[in-house]
């Protein structure tokens, strides 16, 4: 497994980070934070002993979550649809964004009958692979309850540096963890450092990441025919993720012929998830809903 070394630059960009997110309520590091989980959910550990070992490790020396163990949260839909969406809560790979990114996306899910399935996963402490482990994990586990549960296909949802893990998971798969869907909020996607977000690059990555791992984290540029359909939210105004990350793989899903709505807002900012001070929420969901449909 390669390793690269975590830079004071990087440390100071993670700290921006931190305080960029800082602004949102429900923030937390993974297993901890400010969030309560919501009852009705039944929790599943990812990894466990012998072959369900994780198979990597980042390494952490960080007391906020060295130790931690991922774990899912489901939340069956009463009247299930055959849909299930696996969510990925952002926080540019510094944090977990666990409640209008997260948790607080439950509930719309349930009532539209889609199970929700939120992950916390470990953080990447620039170690790249962990995460999609864990994704990959979660959406194996899934699929051994789909049954259970009422899902025909499972697609992925991620906000921010969630939405560059959703996005990843789209577009690096196994044959048995290929999402059928996906829904991106506002999502980090080219490592490429003239438009990507910094910080989530360097906790991803490494500051001195090559060039050839910077293509390969660039899931625009991974786009092929089998890639998921996509819907991709995004606001001019971000000042955080350019807008051009969503530009860039939206042109891609088109170009290999890939189903994909790009819904792109005048103001917003970043971060908003699910959180009423985004001006076209009703919209989004609105729109949101009849594109779920089509999913089915």
């Amino acid at each position: 497994m390669n390793r690269f070394r975590f830079s004071f630059s990087a440390l100071a960009l993670s700290l921006c980070s931190l305080m960029a997110f800082a602004q949102f309520p429900g923030g937390g590091f993974p297993g901890g934070g400010q969030q309560s989980i919501p009852e009705g959910a039944t929790k599943i550990m990812l990894w466990g002993k012998g072959k369900n070992k994780a198979p990597n490790d980042n390494h952490t020396t960080d007391p906020r979550d060295i130790g931690f163990e991922p774990f899912i949260n489901v939340y069956p839909a009463k009247n299930p649809n055959g849909l299930a969406v696996l969510c990925l809560p952002g926080g540019g790979y510094a944090m977990l964004s666990k409640s209008h990114e997260g948790y607080n996306h439950a509930p719309w899910f349930n009532e539209q009958g889609i199970t929700f399935v939120l992950l916390e996963y470990r953080l990447p402490h620039s170690y790249y692979q962990v995460p999609l482990s864990d994704v990959h994990r979660a959406m194996r586990i899934v699929k051994e309850h789909a049954e259970e549960w009422g899902i025909s296909k499972l697609g992925v949802m991620g906000s921010s540096a969630g939405g560059h893990l959703a996005s990843t998971a789209a577009t690096h798969y196994d044959s048995d963890t290929r999402p059928d869907f996906q829904i991106l909020f506002y999502p980090v996607i080219s490592m490429d450092k003239s438009i990507t977000h910094l910080s989530s690059h360097d906790l991803l990555l490494g500051a001195d990441a090559s060039e050839e791992l910077e293509k390969e984290y660039s899931n625009n540029l991974k786009v092929n025919a089998q890639t998921p359909p996509a819907f991709i939210i995004h606001s001019s105004d971000d000042n955080l993720v350019p807008v051009k990350n969503s530009l860039l793989y939206y042109e891609a899903l088109v170009a290999n012929k890939v189903s994909a709505t790009l819904q792109i807002y005048p103001v917003g900012g970043h971060g908003y998830g699910c959180g009423d001070w985004f001006p076209y929420k009703k919209e989004m969901l609105a729109t949101l809903a009849k594109w779920l449909d089509t999913q089915k």
